[in-house]
């Protein structure tokens, strides 16, 4: 490599994108080059460690006697810790042919000490660490939105007619259509374009006939883009040429839609809003069906624009609670809609369902509606089928408004609640704590807050409960071993060597929120918002909260940073993540959450006596 190309290489890893020039310039200036076999020890353990060491090519376990702690691949460092602590804890072998940039420990902790930055970064906080992983993270794929394709952005429908029709005709056909925009072609194919501001400028304002043929008011000369052509490049065409919209072609060279200024801003402001619109706008089942499709592209450019975990999921949320209240709207009876309340449950109604996932949703019905049990039965058909339609699969455990267990009146899920509640078991503790983070999303609110109260009510009769109702977590084990090495998936061969950090983190934190807040009668059905609550009530301490709220975020945003990569490859999605696909910081980093939920079910095991019931 170049001195160039060593700088680059360097400023790449994080956090040395932090270094003054001065500072990677004596990195660079003591850099030397290692050639080490396969299977050779780069550190011993027990040793004094000498060296940072940066790989170039080639793999490196860490290792604990024979147990592998972690693996480190091209493009990454290790061991930082070893060298602040002048200790080598765990050994460093390769496992094939490795080739590594060193750098003396002498210059590594001068420049350290002189960087605030790298300082603060070594030392850290754990909850500090995980926060800015995350914001370093999004930065970094910042970039992918760089590389979106036209075909990405919301394209308009061509819609060609002949150059014979009238002003009136073609304006009834742009209503017609629902499209800003009308393409002519004349007998010898040549193209024109009249867009809806065409109407208002040029017949109104000039008190046109109606009756007039509407290629006076065409332009000619369109400019054309491929929907494989980059949409930043679409951009700076409608930029050179000062014009609107283009017209969007397939590799066959024909005409497949129309891309607008508008449609191309929304894209790079993620179409949040745009999408919201949409919904609001919708007076059709096909039409909002049309707003749910381009959630997924929200979700991505989101995520690559640095938005953090915690705001993607509210904003997700909010926009399926205007689809689910807009649907709702649309094929409920009124004699249903007026007394009743529409709930989502799960994920979902914690606010933290990100993709979609199965559906969880239920109907309270207020005990003096009228509907007749045919028309209730044929529309909670409709409804589960049409969010089938949208891409929500069905709930493989039946948790739907299709099932008559959770569409019943509200006296009814009063006698449920109860017998969840003095019936103890697996099943009806699961009702409980699926029913506990239900959110209305359409209809009268008041029917889900009266049942919430009454379940604060009847769970505060008995002491032994809530450690009931917690003791679930103790069968989920933190996936670290005892020298903070990964324990893999040994059972299930197609998971081999992969972690569920669904089972062995993000529920362990959830399930044992929800029981600090079901004790202390907290409505808030998200985690964070119940960390919060939990925090001002004085039951969590401050830095646990933080930690919690951080490695909460940090594993849901690793799962949905797996799974985005598993839809581009047309994979099924999961809670799975295989460890050896992730930097040394995020190895770090999740090893730091397991730490932190270990934290959390101490507490809880100490909470409700755990060991007791």
């Amino acid at each position: 490599m170049s001195i160039l190309e060593q700088k680059a290489f360097i400023s790449s890893i994080h956090p040395f994108q932090n270094l003054t020039s001065d500072q990677i310039d004596d990195f660079v200036d003591n850099l030397d080059i290692a050639y080490y076999k396969a299977n050779e020890i780069v550190q011993e353990e027990g040793s004094s460690p000498e060296f940072l060491f940066f790989i170039l090519k080639g793999l490196i376990q860490e290792k604990q006697e024979d147990e592998v702690l972690s693996i480190y691949s091209k493009n990454e460092i290790f061991d930082s810790i070893s060298l602040i602590e002048n200790y080598s804890k765990n050994s460093f072998v390769t496992t094939e042919e490795t080739i590594c940039y060193i750098l003396p420990r002498k210059i590594f902790i001068e420049v350290l000490h002189e960087n605030q930055e790298l300082e603060n970064y070594f030392f850290q906080s754990i909850s500090e660490k995980l926060n800015n992983n995350i914001s370093h993270e999004k930065n970094k794929d910042m970039a992918n939105i760089m590389v979106a394709k036209v075909k990405d952005a919301k394209i308009h429908k061509a819609v060609i007619i002949d150059t014979e029709k009238t002003i009136y005709e073609a304006a009834n056909i742009i209503k017609k259509e629902k499209v800003p925009t009308v393409l002519l072609k004349d007998t010898y194919e040549e193209m024109y374009i009249v867009t809806d501001s065409d109407f208002r400028q040029k017949v109104i304002l000039n008190r046109m006939n109606f009756d007039d043929k509407v290629i006076k008011i065409a332009s000619k000369g369109l400019i054309f883009v491929y929907e494989d052509d980059f949409l930043f490049n679409a951009q700076l065409l409608m930029a050179k040429h000062g014009i609107k919209r283009v017209v969007v072609k397939n590799e066959k060279e024909e005409i497949i839609g129309i891309l607008d200024q508008i449609s191309l801003s929304s894209f790079f402001a993620t179409n949040t809003f745009a999408v919201s619109n949409q919904i609001v706008k919708a007076e059709t089942v096909e039409e909002l069906k049309e707003a749910s499709l381009s959630f997924i592209k929200i979700i991505k450019s989101l995520n690559a624009k640095g938005v953090k975990i915690e705001f993607i999921s509210k904003l997700i949320n909010q926009l399926n609670k205007k689809l689910l209240d807009k649907l709702y709207k649309i094929l409920a009876p009124v004699e249903l809609y007026e007394k009743s309340c529409l709930v989502v449950m799960g994920s979902e109604g914690r606010g933290e369902q990100i993709l979609k996932t199965d559906q969880d949703n239920a109907l309270i019905l207020a005990d003096d509606c009228t509907i007749s049990d045919e028309k209730l039965n044929e529309f909670t058909h409709i409804f589960t089928e049409t969010l089938v339609d949208f891409g929500f699969p069905r709930c493989q455990g039946n948790i739907m408004v299709s099932n008559p267990y959770w569409c019943r009146k509200k006296s009814d899920f009063k006698d449920l609640i109860f017998k969840w509640v003095n019936e103890p078991s697996g099943d009806n503790f699961m009702n409980i704590a699926i029913f506990y983070d239900a959110v209305c999303v359409s209809g009268d609110k008041n029917l889900i807050t009266s049942l919430k109260e009454y379940l604060f009510k009847v769970s505060s009769n008995s002491q032994t409960f809530y450690a009931h109702f917690a003791k679930v977590i103790t069968s989920f084990d933190v996936p670290l071993g005892f020298f903070d090495g990964f324990v893999f998936n040994s059972k299930d061969n197609k998971h081999k060597n992969e972690i569920d950090i669904k089972k062995g983190g993000i529920f362990i934190i959830v399930q044992g929120i929800r029981s600090l807040s079901l004790e202390n009668k907290i409505f808030n059905a998200n985690t964070a918002k119940r960390i919060r609550k939990l925090l001002e009530k004085g039951v969590l301490e401050e830095e646990l909260a933080k930690e919690l709220t951080m490695a909460f975020n940090f594993l849901t945003n690793l799962r949905l940073k797996s799974n985005l990569d598993k839809l581009d490859k047309k994979e099924e999605i999961d809670n799975y993540i295989n460890p050896n696909n992730l930097n040394t910081m995020e190895k770090d980093l999740l090893k730091d959450s397991f730490k932190i939920i270990n934290k959390l079910k101490k507490k809880l095991e100490f909470h409700f006596k755990l060991n007791y019931v």
